[in-house]
């Protein structure tokens, strides 16, 4: 089974469109960064199905977990040198462990620029298509469930909103962009406004 032609032409598109990076500090330009930070490089996967309609495989973290636990994530983790080439495997990778998503499933599309996270990553969004039915298997260890968001919601500007909380000791801003019973913000909402942004441009 084949994706749909015209959605992989307009993310392909979207894709080759100019555009900077983003990051967790967009909503508060105040924001002073050290200059000398390190920053851990990762990948995500932002994986979407077109059957019936476009749609995009999102998971909730174990509520058990150290960092970040009950929040929604893209699929994907840091870049493990001794194991990964780069990014885009570190997001494949991942992406096969936390959801049981097959590499051999996803048909590669390309990357939008690396988003900066306030926990000192540099994120790559690694967008692929995911072509037929799959029936995701969630890590439990990782991941609480595993769901997905049309991408017509997530395309539309009109679905986030910018909401803010304190954040060590200071008020940050950031993107929500909710669906059903789930709460999508931060990186990931950030991440999936920049594709909207190309997407409609």
């Amino acid at each position: 089974m084949t994706v749909n032609p015209d959605l992989k032409d307009r993310l392909c598109r979207a894709i080759d469109a100019p555009g900077r990076p983003s990051s967790d500090y967009d909503l508060n330009p105040d924001t002073v960064l050290s200059e000398g930070r390190k920053l851990r490089h990762a990948g995500v996967l932002i994986a979407i199905s077109d059957a019936p309609q476009p749609h995009v495989w999102l998971t909730k973290r174990s509520p058990r977990l150290k960092h970040h636990p009950g929040q929604v994530a893209f699929p994907g983790g840091k870049l493990e040198p001794q194991v990964d080439r780069d990014v885009t495997d570190a997001a494949l990778r991942e992406a096969e462990e936390e959801i049981g998503l097959p590499r051999a499933r996803v048909d590669l599309l390309g990357t939008l620029p690396p988003h900066e996270t306030v926990t000192g990553f540099t994120v790559t969004p690694v967008i692929g298509l995911v072509a037929g039915a799959f029936a995701p298997r969630p890590e439990l260890g990782e991941v609480a469930e595993v769901f997905t968001v049309p991408l017509a919601h997530l395309l539309d500007p009109d679905s986030y909103r910018i909401e803010r909380r304190r954040w060590r000791g200071d008020w940050r801003a950031y993107y929500t962009v909710p669906w059903g019973p789930y709460y999508v913000w931060g990186a990931t909402a950030r991440m999936l406004r920049a594709l909207a942004d190309r997407m409609g441009a």
